[in-house]
């Protein structure tokens, strides 16, 4: 029986931090925080966890030569347990996710299982890799809208799907290094994500769980059928927190651009990972969520201190 702690490192388990903020992201902007949240975020995570299984199951024969110390290379986990987990956690992400959000998280959840495992079996070695993955954390921030506006979460989406873009794209280079080209092209991709997230959305578009009441006749006493605007302070945590994704994420693309070589630029992925929580901050803070987005980016300095005990990558 494999130990707890290989276990942990063949799922890279730090990482599940940069995950519930996902679903959280599109929850927000889809208008439907609640008592699912919750749920489809634990659900999220555990997909997760067995796409990394499965990564490491697919990879075990190039893991030999290039990661001999990974846990199936190095014999502390067997390949038909890792497969085995894999498969387990699968069921159990769209099982939960279905439970908690009916067939309309399923209708999102099991695309999202089928994505991470297409990642892992055919596209990842091929042009098309960083691509599908984007799709798989798109397709994440969607689980957390199911319920809701779905369509409404569709710019947080594709912004969280842009930075996996690049995370994944650098990730290709981490064991031989890079030309310092692809830092550099990354680089920009991650202020465009910054700026896109520091937005604020239209003054006439409603908060997370609001919606326009219908139309009454007025009477002295009425309320003004709006939410009162955000103090300074508030209006200004998205590009806060989207500049704090930037600085943290851009300073490690910067130093590998320098030097483009292995060690630099795993050192960007695995930052590029554990600061995806501040752009998700950013992403809910925008939609109106501040509370909840400090504390989805409070995962982002948590996840790097973990992340060296467990490489996130």
């Amino acid at each position: 029986m494999p130990r707890l702690a290989d276990l942990a490192e063949l799922v890279r388990a730090p990482a599940a931090l940069s995950v519930p903020g996902d679903v959280v992201a599109g929850a927000a902007a889809a208008g439907t925080l609640g008592r699912r949240t919750p749920a489809l975020a634990a659900a999220s995570v555990l997909l997760y966890w067995a796409g990394m299984a499965a990564n490491d199951w697919a990879d075990r024969r190039l893991d030999a030569v290039e990661r001999p110390e990974r846990p199936i290379p190095s014999g502390r986990v067997a390949p038909a347990a890792a497969l085995g987990l894999a498969a387990g956690l699968t069921a159990a992400g769209v099982a939960l996710a279905t439970a908690a959000g009916g067939r309309r998280a399923a209708a999102v959840a099991v695309p999202l299982a089928a994505t991470v495992w297409g990642y892992d079996l055919a596209a990842k070695s091929t042009p098309a890799g960083p691509a599908v993955m984007a799709a798989c954390r798109g397709l994440d921030v969607l689980l957390g809208a199911t319920g809701g506006r779905v369509l409404r979460a569709v710019p947080a989406a594709l912004t969280v799907a842009a930075h996996t873009w690049t995370v994944t794209a650098l990730s290709r280079r981490e064991v031989s290094g890079a030309d310092a080209a692809l830092p550099l092209r990354t680089l920009a991709g991650t202020a465009l994500v910054a700026a896109s997230a520091a937005v604020q959305p239209r003054p006439d578009q409603a908060g997370p769980g609001r919606r326009p009441r219908a139309a009454t006749r007025s009477t002295p006493t009425d309320v003004p059928d709006r939410a009162p605007r955000p103090g300074p302070g508030v209006a200004a945590l998205p590009a806060l927190l989207a500049g704090w994704y930037a600085a943290r994420y851009g300073a490690a693309q910067a130093r590998a651009a320098a030097d483009p070589c292995a060690g630099r630029v795993r050192a960007a992925v695995g930052a590029g990972i554990t600061g995806l929580p501040a752009l998700q901050g950013a992403l809910a803070a925008r939609a109106g969520a501040g509370l909840l987005g400090l504390a989805v980016a409070a995962a982002a300095p948590l996840g790097g201190r973990l992340a060296r005990k467990v490489s996130p990558t």
